[in-house]
């Protein structure tokens, strides 16, 4: 089934979190993390020159490996996160197609990360398996 984004945003994020928790490679990648700290994140895909509609707010709680839920909130500042992911449509749509190493994508200020970037590099396998996995959610951009 494909999920189309932004409008299926909350069917798109079950789904990859269900991706998520199926992954070998991500639950030994992201051992550890979220442990003895708040490692939950929030993805904002911000309206840019392709989408011009309302920013979507994607929360993950992710802890030691795994995925313990993932859900679209209109409220992000309701939302208790520990790191936030955000960048313009155009450029998630690259990175979820495996076009923008994420590593690379907050080094190099295509997207904006809030939060412990010492946390984040320490994790950085995890967030190359985050990505990939991303990209096996059948996705259908719709602009």
């Amino acid at each position: 089934m494909s999920y189309k984004l932004p409008s299926e945003a909350d069917e798109w994020v079950q789904e990859y979190m269900k991706k998520l928790n199926e992954s070998d490679q991500y639950t030994h990648a992201g051992e550890g993390w979220g442990v003895g700290f708040n490692g939950d994140f929030l993805f904002e895909i911000e309206p840019d020159g392709t989408y011009d509609g309302e920013p979507v707010y994607m929360y993950l709680e992710l802890k030691d490996g795994g995925c313990l839920d993932a859900f679209v909130t209109t409220d992000p500042e309701s939302e208790d996160y520990g790191f936030a992911f955000r960048g313009g449509y155009e450029k998630w749509k690259q990175l979820t197609n495996g076009e923008i190493d994420p590593v690379e994508g907050m080094m190099d200020g295509t997207f904006d990360l809030d939060g412990d970037m010492q946390k984040v590099m320490q994790y950085s396998q995890a967030a190359i398996v985050m990505t990939e996995t991303a990209g096996q959610v059948d996705t259908e951009f719709e602009y």
